[in-house]
């Protein structure tokens, strides 16, 4: 039976993890920080952990978990627990990457572009405030129906069926899923970077040589 994954596929997930950390961390700490990443599409975590993904409109739950994550990850360092740190601190890029592919705050930022202009890439902007906090802002809505969606002989059928809010219409987690997968993208390499700089922000230069291994 062949399956189409709704959520963002594993090599986007490392490729915007490499792009942000390769000059950042080692590459033997970068592959343990991408093996917690990945670890949190387990099925597992997506059963019952919206804040793992940004699902169902669980912001604040999600913005608390990557502030858990955060602290976590500080504390084992702290601990001389260098490989714990690195776990943590890739779950919390996992969900900082997936606000971007799971809601629509592409669609929004898209939108406020002066004369409807088509910005590159490059432009856009991971954390417009008035953005983020906008009561616009939605995430996909997950429902009992979606899981028809995953079986690719029934997906033409399912689609039709499921909310415009379902999660299953609004993700941008591949290219094939629409144009503005590139901004999610973008966006989410940026992200990661932001997260590593307030995560290392007041550590000790001993401390940040030993979290980066470099």
């Amino acid at each position: 039976m062949a399956y189409n994954r709704t959520i963002m596929l594993p090599k986007y997930h490392a490729e915007i993890t490499q792009q942000a950390l390769r000059n950042l961390f080692s590459d033997a700490a970068i592959e343990k920080i991408i093996a917690a990443n990945l670890y949190q599409d387990r099925i597992a975590a997506q059963l019952g952990h919206d804040e793992f993904h940004c699902d169902n409109n669980a912001f604040e739950k999600s913005y608390a978990y990557i502030e858990e994550q955060r602290a976590l990850t500080v504390a084992s360092l702290q601990s001389n627990d260098v490989h714990s740190a690195w776990a943590a601190f890739g779950r919390l890029t996992h969900t900082a990457q997936d606000f971007y592919a799971h809601s629509n705050y592409i669609d929004l930022w898209l939108s406020c572009q002066p004369d409807g202009a088509r910005p590159t890439t490059a432009e856009v902007d991971p954390a417009d405030p008035e953005l983020v906090d906008s009561r616009a802002l939605r995430s996909g809505r997950i429902y009992l129906l979606e899981v028809f969606s995953l079986v690719k002989p029934m997906k033409s059928l399912v689609m039709p069926l499921l909310p415009r809010d379902s999660h299953a219409w609004m993700n941008l987690d591949s290219p094939a899923q629409s144009p503005n997968f590139t901004f999610a993208f973008h966006a989410a390499v940026k992200r990661t970077k932001l997260e590593f700089e307030k995560t290392t922000h007041g550590l000790s230069p001993e401390l940040l040589k030993v979290f980066t291994d470099r």
